[in-house]
């Protein structure tokens, strides 16, 4: 189990193996726990914590080419990553990661090798309105200028969904399926699973990665 940042650990939990990591861990932090599982014949990997280290734990784990490990997921509360995988949080959340199945999903990742479990936000600068135009495979998401544009993975194929915020806020929102979506923007401001990124982007493409990954629910 790797604990990312001060967050509480549910009963369920309690006495199994832990390691702990900054609240959002990068690839260093996972050595320790890596080397826990390396001798176990089923490993599954339980993160406690956020979106933001749900996600980082999901890229280490593509980046390494380590996804036969099983992957659990337990939020303190409510989040996108959990509405996106129909996961349930707290102490029902952590059961679900000791005794649940884990099953093969589409992996969603960005041009930048990055994965995503949650939501990715696009803006303009600033968070001002986003310019440019997007396609969800074959299908044009927008051209022109919309306040925002939203990507989340699927737990089923093809993999990934987008929509861009409604002008009018009682409009409802109108999310397009598919393999892949690409944006190009003079300038685009990119929030993944909560993490900013460190620079505007012009162009970004988030896409079904050719493997799966194993989800515990």
């Amino acid at each position: 189990m790797l604990i990312c940042g001060d967050v509480p650990l549910p009963l369920p939990l309690g006495s199994i193996s832990t390691s702990s990591a900054p609240a959002v861990p990068d690839k260093d932090d996972f050595d320790e726990v890596f080397s826990k599982l390396q001798v176990v014949v089923d490993p599954r990997l339980i993160v406690v914590g956020s979106d933001a280290a749900f996600a980082a734990t999901l890229t280490r784990l593509m980046r390494t080419d380590r996804l036969h490990i099983e992957l659990a997921y337990v939020a303190e509360h409510r989040s996108e990553a959990t509405d996106a995988y129909h996961l349930s949080s707290g102490a029902r959340g952590a059961r679900t990661a000791l005794k649940g199945t884990a099953k093969p999903v589409p992996l969603i990742r960005d041009d930048a090798g990055i994965a995503l479990v949650g939501c990715a936000t696009v803006t303009g600068p600033d968070g001002g309105p986003l310019v440019g135009e997007a396609y969800v495979d074959d299908t044009r998401l927008f051209s022109g200028t919309t306040p925002s544009m939203n990507v989340a993975p699927t737990p089923r194929m093809p993999g990934l969904r987008a929509s861009v915020e409604p002008r009018r806020r009682w409009l409802p929102r109108r999310w397009v399926e598919g393999r892949a979506v690409q944006l190009g923007s003079p300038a685009a401001a990119l929030n993944r699973d909560g993490v900013p990124n460190p620079r505007e982007v012009k162009r970004s493409t988030f896409y079904r990665h050719d493997q799966e990954w194993l989800l515990v629910r």
